[in-house]
């Protein structure tokens, strides 16, 4: 059975990435592994939808795709309980702050406030690192079913920079401390010179999301952050529950 057209259109979609935000009819055809005529009709049918733009002879996402993403639910609630204690959290700290969720065996950032004179770090809204390599995703990790440790072992433990924790030993160890700290903390295993600390978002019985701060190794300082990191966390689970009594 042939990819249907919903299938192809998925697959258009998915050929864009942050590095290649405009592509041609042919980089299109090439990338999503659809008929070159089959890829020119559904991109004139997805212009006039708005989930695609020209930029002159190329195509780029549209304006749709953005307003659709940002009606879902749990993005949402999530950044809106969130936003007002990201920024006290931001100006406690002057590190830059995420907002994140568990997407597969991803971290998916919700929301991000640079922190000034940040490090270059490889986080973006709406972009995904695996999850045993920062401090969002261990706590995520360290707070999933045992299924999603297993599936990310399965997939082979990513490797970022020669500090970046290799073994499912080390990395479960990582995660048993994040659970009884409620807190996990990463040291260059993303990017050499920057570390990060994380905290669960509680909803209900579960953990919906994370808050982290990321600085420079020099600039981190665990015992002055944890504390305003772990208010804010309290702060916003305390929001999302009186959002779930309401609604």
């Amino acid at each position: 059975m042939g990819t249907s057209v919903l299938g192809k259109v998925r697959l258009l979609l998915g050929s864009f990435d942050p590095d290649s935000s405009s592509l041609s009819l042919s980089e299109l055809t090439r990338r999503s592994g659809v008929a070159k005529a089959t890829v020119h009709r559904l991109a004139a049918e997805m212009v006039d939808l708005g989930l695609l733009e020209r930029a002159g002879t190329d195509y780029r996402l549209g304006l749709r795709l953005f307003e659709l993403g940002q009606l879902v639910p749990t993005q949402r609630i999530l950044r809106d309980a969130a936003l007002p204690f990201l920024q006290d959290l931001h100006a406690a700290t002057s590190g830059t702050v995420h907002l994140a969720i568990r997407a597969d065996l991803d971290v998916l950032y919700v929301d991000k406030i640079p922190g000034p004179g940040s490090p270059d770090l490889l986080s973006r809204v709406a972009g995904r690192l695996p999850l045993e390599v920062t401090a969002t995703g261990k706590v995520l990790l360290a707070f999933s079913p045992t299924a999603v440790f297993d599936e990310v072992v399965e997939r082979g433990i990513a490797k970022f920079t020669p500090r970046t924790v290799a073994s499912a030993a080390l990395l479960r160890g990582q995660l048993e401390r994040a659970r009884r700290d409620a807190m996990s903390i990463e040291a260059e295993e993303v990017r050499l010179g920057t570390a990060s600390a994380a905290v669960p978002l509680f909803a209900g019985a579960g953990v919906i999301g994370a808050i982290g701060v990321s600085t420079t190794t020099a600039r981190m300082n665990v015992a002055r952050i944890a504390g305003p990191l772990q208010s804010a966390g309290r702060a916003v689970s305390r929001a999302l529950y009186e959002s779930a009594r309401s609604a």
